[in-house]
């Protein structure tokens, strides 16, 4: 159960866990596992992180939990992103994980997202938490969208 409101993501505690996973808690009082193995070849920049004493060096960056970082190579994720990779990794059913992984793709915030689908920020932010199902007219919006914008990440 949430304990405090997050305006944006916020980390509070971060535990390294075997294969290259990372237990992270939100300030809020939620807390997901993520798996970093998927973006390995997503995102070439993290490569480096394959390497288990490297990934196991990760820390909340000090200020005030905005993001975590590995000083030795450079990397600095925020905490919105891995807020957003935590939804997709561990949504309850497809349409919500496609919906989640359009987001964390594309970095796109509930008004983005909003305006890219003709919805509302509040639509946005209750499928975002789940406290209403996405249905799969949304998921296919999504990959609609996607293919519209010839699948061009930020």
């Amino acid at each position: 159960m949430m304990t405090k409101h997050m305006k944006r993501p916020r980390l509070a505690a971060l535990k390294v866990l075997a294969n290259h996973r990372l237990r992270l808690t939100f300030v809020d009082g939620s807390a997901f596992t993520v798996d970093f193995k998927p973006f390995f070849d997503e995102s070439p920049g993290l490569v480096p992180l394959r390497d288990g004493k490297a990934f196991a060096k990760a820390t909340i960056a000090p200020d005030e939990g905005w993001s975590v970082e590995w000083p030795a190579l450079d990397i600095q994720i925020g905490a919105d992103t891995l807020w957003l990779d935590a939804q997709a990794q561990n949504a309850p059913d497809e349409n919500t994980r496609a919906f989640a992984q359009w987001r964390a793709r594309y970095g796109l915030s509930l008004k983005e997202a909003a305006a890219a689908l003709g919805m509302t920020p509040r639509t946005m932010s209750a499928y975002g938490t789940g406290a209403r199902p996405v249905p799969r007219y949304v998921a296919l919006a999504c990959k609609g969208w996607e293919a519209e914008h010839g699948g061009a990440r930020r």
